[in-house]
């Protein structure tokens, strides 16, 4: 763990470079909301890396997936703000043409993820049969379908509404069965803050985050460029389109509906034996 960013006077902020969380992060990249005196220092990598560093405590504020938050509750905070949650829709299975037809038919495929402690792996256990995973970076999975190295993938990012370019068909979207299971919106992406900053500081973390989206919204067409450089394939219309699947009403503050779907999805994880059980949830 590095020195504190108390002592250090840095706040790193690790996010995907992916157009949702460029939006999110717009106005604090470009300077517009200040927390305290901090320099605030970006880090971007994969999910799966983010996951990674989160369980080693190596970084103060980041995006994880939902499904690493049980490996590092004991050590971070979930803010309110920040989550990318599906709201009906979510990660999506795809083939080439003719592959399998439905769920039920990817029993025993290979399928490629993108990486074991993402959200759409852990999904994808709970509804899915059993198959054997394969896993790839998120962005190489549609071409690695379309190659036929595997009979199916899960496409996350802007893969959900670019996989057609490729060729792909889709079998089916978790977040559809998902909602049609639970009635609640499909948590899939997290943002937390390391406990050792303090509650007060973390606090104002999460209230800084909140008004980078605020002001990405209010200056929505220059951010929205600004994510558009974090956009493999996706021209300005269709990042608007994925900025705002996943930049949503519950990124602005989960609030009570956004906690519950947590909590439904730590419980179903928890009871399937995929997940260690979570401590009453603490939002900061």
């Amino acid at each position: 763990m590095r020195d504190s960013a108390l002592e250090t006077g840095v706040l790193r902020f690790g996010h995907s470079p992916d157009p949702d969380d460029a939006f999110m992060f717009f106005g604090l990249a470009q300077g517009a909301v200040r927390i305290r005196e901090f320099r605030v220092e970006h880090v971007l990598h994969d999910i799966q890396t983010l996951n990674e560093m989160a369980m080693a405590g190596e970084i103060e504020i980041t995006a994880i997936s939902a499904h690493a938050y049980p490996s590092v509750a004991d050590r971070y905070w979930i803010m309110r703000c920040g989550a990318s949650m599906g709201i009906g829709y979510g990660p999506i299975l795809v083939s080439r043409p003719g592959g399998p037809d439905g769920l039920p038919a990817l029993a025993g495929a290979r399928l490629a993820i993108p990486g074991l402690l993402t959200t759409a792996y852990l999904v994808a256990r709970l509804y899915l049969p059993e198959f054997d995973a394969v896993v790839y970076p998120f962005d190489d999975i549609p071409r690695a379908v379309a190659d036929g190295e595997v009979d199916a993938g899960l496409v996350i990012h802007e893969g959900q509404i670019t996989y057609a370019d490729q060729g792909l068909a889709k079998i089916g979207d978790l977040g559809v069965v998902w909602q049609d299971d639970t009635g609640l919106p499909l948590p899939l992406g997290l943002d937390v803050v390391r406990k050792d900053l303090g509650r007060e500081l973390a606090e104002e973390v999460s209230r800084g985050l909140a008004a980078s989206i605020r002001y990405a919204f209010a200056h929505e067409d220059e951010a929205v460029a600004y994510a558009l450089d974090y956009g493999r394939g996706l021209d300005t219309e269709r990042a608007r389109t994925f900025v705002k699947m996943y930049v949503n009403e519950y990124t602005r503050d989960m609030g009570d509906e956004g906690k519950t779907a947590l909590e439904t999805l730590f419980a179903k994880a928890a009871a399937a034996g995929l997940t260690e059980p979570v401590p009453t949830i603490d939002l900061v």
